[in-house]
């Protein structure tokens, strides 16, 4: 009975997640334009913005659920049901917040829920807390995608198409939300051994930068491009990114049988299929535009 508790915890938590972030796009699109260089006065017009101040509530909410899902499920499970939920996604946004889903999008979203529900149930247990890590793995993954998020932040002004910055924006932000989520992996590890001393970390300084840059990517991408492919490409950013820290840095089993292997490369490759399928067409934006 605690499982199936679980099961409806996490289904409750890919609902309050999608939701949340579809009032936020409705918040943002109302809010004045994130300026990068005036941080904390962008963040005060998007809290002030009524729908994303909702939004930003809901997924505090959302949230909760994923911690209590955690606590009474096996977390491949538990992920596995939040990434299926993204089908939620297109039935909210399409029935309750007025936007016109095509069948392209449809398919991008079915296969990133599919893709990234795969990948979770295909990664074997993983006994202990798993905190521990390789210090040089460490810096290289962090590095390396804070590197890959910060280049697509700036992507509209290296030659990207304008029309996919949005798009762009929302998968900078969900790579940096996994920086994000890896950092606070080894803190737990940290302040398991040491207490809170184990806060005085660099990686408490990475995680809080990476939370930052990726609050306004996200809420910029909100503003500039559509709810569903944003909010995809963000939650496959934000999976795929984590899980591979998982196993890069923390050393997190991957399959071993031929049988997991091959339906995990296809997790991968739907995930990534998904990325190309889920934007609008790029001659279709610019007809809009």
């Amino acid at each position: 009975m605690t499982v199936q508790i679980g099961i409806l915890l996490a289904i409750a938590c890919a609902l309050a997640t999608n939701l949340g972030f579809l009032l936020k796009h409705r918040g943002a699109c109302a809010a004045p334009d994130v300026d990068w260089r005036h941080p904390l006065r962008s963040g005060a017009a998007l809290f002030r913005s009524k729908w994303f101040a909702i939004g930003m509530s809901v997924a505090v909410v959302a949230w909760v659920f994923h911690v209590g899902a955690m606590a009474l499920a096996p977390l491949s499970l538990v992920q596995a049901v939040i990434s299926g939920g993204l089908v939620f996604l297109t039935v909210l946004a399409e029935r309750y917040f007025g936007c016109s889903v095509g069948r392209r999008q449809w398919l991008g979203v079915g296969f990133t829920a599919f893709g990234l529900a795969l990948l979770a149930v295909t990664l074997p247990g993983h006994a202990g807390s798993g905190s521990g890590y390789s210090l040089a793995a460490m810096v290289a993954f962090e590095a390396g995608l804070l590197a890959v998020g910060l280049l697509l932040v700036l992507s509209h002004k290296l030659g990207a198409p304008h029309e996919h910055h949005g798009v762009l924006l929302g998968t900078a932000s969900g790579i940096l939300f996994g920086v994000s989520d890896v950092a606070i992996k080894a803190l737990t590890g940290q302040i398991g051994a040491s207490g809170l001393s184990g806060l005085l970390s660099p990686w408490l300084v990475t995680c809080l930068a990476a939370s930052v840059i990726a609050f306004f990517a996200s809420a910029r991408g909100l503003q500039k491009g559509e709810a569903v492919p944003v909010i995809t490409l963000t939650a496959a950013g934000a999976n795929v990114s984590a899980i591979a820290g998982g196993i890069l840095v923390f050393g997190d089993p991957m399959p071993s049988d031929p049988l997991g292997i091959v339906l995990q490369s296809l997790a991968f490759v739907l995930v990534i299929a998904a990325a190309a399928l889920t934007p609008a067409p790029l001659r279709a934006a610019q007809t809009a535009s």
